[in-house]
Order: C-alpha cells, then sequence, then structure tokens
C-alpha cells in the first residue's frame, strides 16, 4: 500500500466511525419509539395467547368454583378425535377457498378499472368501498333477510320478476346453498379492500415501463402478463394473506346467519360454542390453539410457495 493510500485510509477512518456512531444511534433511538407498541402487542397478544395455551392443557371451566387440574394432552387427544371440529376444518377451508379466489379475480378487475382515468373515476373509489364499510353484522343480517325464503328480495327477483327459478328457495336453511349464499356475502363486502390494497400497488408501477413496452411492440395482454403483474406481486402477496387470515378465523357473519348449526361451523364458531356455551374453557383453548396452528401453517406455505422475501 503507497504512503498517499495510507494516509487516505486513516483520513476516511474518523467518518466512517461516526457514520458507524451515527447508524448506531438511529438504531437506538428506532427501538425506544417501538418500544411502547411493542409493549402493547405483547399485553395484548403475547398474554392471551400464552393463557390460552395453558388452559389447553387444564380443564378449566367458566365460573365454576371447582379449581381447574392440569390434564396434559387430553384436550388435544379429545380434538383429534373430534368429528365436529373436522367438520368445521373443511367448511372454513371451503368457505376460505371459495371467498380468496373470488375476491382476488373481481379485486383485481376493479383496480384495473379503477385505475385507469375516466371521468368520475374518484366518485366510483368512494363507492366501491361502502361494502367494506358497513359493520359486519349488519351486512350479514341484510343479507340474511335477503335471502328469506318468503319475503326475501332475491326470490322475489328471481322467481316473480326474471323467472329464472320455479319457487323460492331457502338459501340459508338448505345444506347445498347455504355455503355458497353465505360466500356471497363476504364477497359482496371484502371485495372493495382486495381492490383496494391491488390498487394501492397499480399506482406506484411507474408509466414510463409502459410506455416503453408500447414502443417495443407489446400488445395490452403482455404488457399485463410481464409488467403489471410481476410489479403487483408484493401487493398480491399482502392481499391474500390478510384474505386468507381473515376467512380462516372467520366468525360474525356465519353467526349471525348460521348460528351455531353443525352443518356450517366454522372453526371459530366452534371454539365459541365449546367456550361460551358449553363452558368448557380448557377444551374450547385446545380448539383455538389448533385454529393458530391450522392459520400459521397456511401461512408459512404463501410465505414459502409466493416468496415473500423476495417480493419485499
Amino acid at each position: 500500500m503507497s504512503q498517499t493510500a495510507a494516509e487516505a485510509q486513516r483520513a476516511g477512518a474518523p467518518a466512517r466511525r461516526r457514520a458507524l456512531s451515527l447508524q448506531r444511534s438511529q438504531v437506538r433511538v428506532a427501538w425506544w419509539l417501538l418500544a411502547p407498541t411493542l409493549l402493547v402487542v405483547a399485553l395484548v397478544a403475547l398474554v392471551p395467547l400464552v393463557q390460552t395455551i395453558w388452559y389447553s392443557f387444564t380443564n378449566e371451566r367458566l365460573a365454576s368454583a371447582v379449581p381447574s387440574e392440569f390434564v396434559g394432552l387430553e384436550n388435544y387427544r379429545m380434538l383429534l378425535q373430534d368429528s365436529y371440529f373436522r367438520d368445521s376444518i373443511w367448511t372454513t377451508v371451503q368457505f376460505s377457498l371459495i371467498t380468496v379466489v373470488a375476491e382476488f379475480v373481481l379485486g383485481l378487475v376493479i383496480a384495473l378499472v379503477v385505475n385507469s382515468n375516466f371521468r368520475g373515476r374518484g366518485m366510483m373509489r368512494a363507492a366501491m368501498l361502502i361494502p367494506w364499510a358497513i359493520p359486519t353484522v349488519i351486512s350479514a343480517q341484510m343479507w340474511k333477510w335477503m335471502y328469506h325464503d318468503i319475503y326475501g328480495v332475491i326470490n322475489d327477483l328471481l322467481v316473480n320478476r326474471l323467472h329464472i327459478l320455479d319457487s323460492n328457495i331457502a338459501w340459508v336453511s338448505q345444506p347445498d346453498t347455504s355455503l355458497w349464499a353465505i360466500a356471497a356475502v363476504d364477497i359482496w363486502k371484502t371485495t372493495p379492500f382486495v381492490a383496494l390494497l391491488l390498487l394501492a400497488g397499480l399506482q406506484v408501477i411507474p408509466e414510463d415501463v409502459y410506455e416503453a413496452a408500447t414502443v417495443d411492440g407489446a400488445n395490452r395482454l403482455q404488457q399485463f402478463l410481464r409488467i403489471t403483474m410481476p410489479l403487483l406481486r408484493p401487493a398480491i402477496v399482502v392481499a391474500l394473506i390478510f384474505r386468507t387470515l381473515d376467512a380462516l378465523r372467520v366468525f360474525d357473519v356465519f353467526y349471525v346467519m348460521f348460528g351455531a348449526r353443525p352443518d356450517t361451523q366454522t372453526m371459530a364458531v366452534y371454539a365459541q360454542q365449546n367456550i361460551v356455551s358449553f363452558s368448557d374453557i380448557g377444551y374450547g383453548s385446545a380448539i383455538s390453539v389448533g385454529i393458530f396452528i391450522i392459520i400459521a401453517i397456511f401461512v408459512v406455505a404463501y410465505v414459502t410457495t409466493l416468496g415473500v422475501e423476495q417480493t419485499a
């Protein structure tokens, strides 16, 4: 190493030390700013999670004067043999597949339409959020009345107005239509949320990329497949994960429309029934832990399959 290079290196050393010190200071400040939020998360999320896991190993009862006892894996052994829980898993998975796929396709179409330039685009963006803004309990009860087999507006439209059906259908009561009926409610309500996430992803794609592709002779379909979809991948991953998590832990819309019917119970409804209706906190906690594990499996599958690390 020449003398000039050595002197330059010694002269640059203090600057590097100052930069490193500044970086460490910024990291400390960031941790201090995050500390209150992390504390709140620990209190409202981690503490109940640990408590639920502990209860799952006991025979804890709701409002019982008898002290609970540690039963080990007994609740989980019962859970593996519980046919009602297996049925609730299948109902939840079916509902999740139907709604997530439909909401993604419809949300992508809506996002592409709203992202284009046309008169009244701002009003349409505001209007499409109305279903999502309505509380789920209210929208579920509204659709339950619309599905009514006697005075429901859907039967009136399909039978009396459009003459598509010969007679009224009990959409909510019949097993072969109940799941599709409630899936339609969730799709109507939550598609705007997916469209909003995908629209945010579309708006960060630079316009000059499309202009360059047009100059190179790429048509609209080629631009969509080779530019829009790859660049929209982070937003797609976020939308799919959010919606899948919500669908797997769905409770309110099922409970409002069906109550605790065995043929339409989701995992969350079954857990609530055991904890509240049957006062069995121990077994209900084991069900909740099972739901947590199933959701974690889906998240890991998304991360592994879609490559979230590569999209960040």
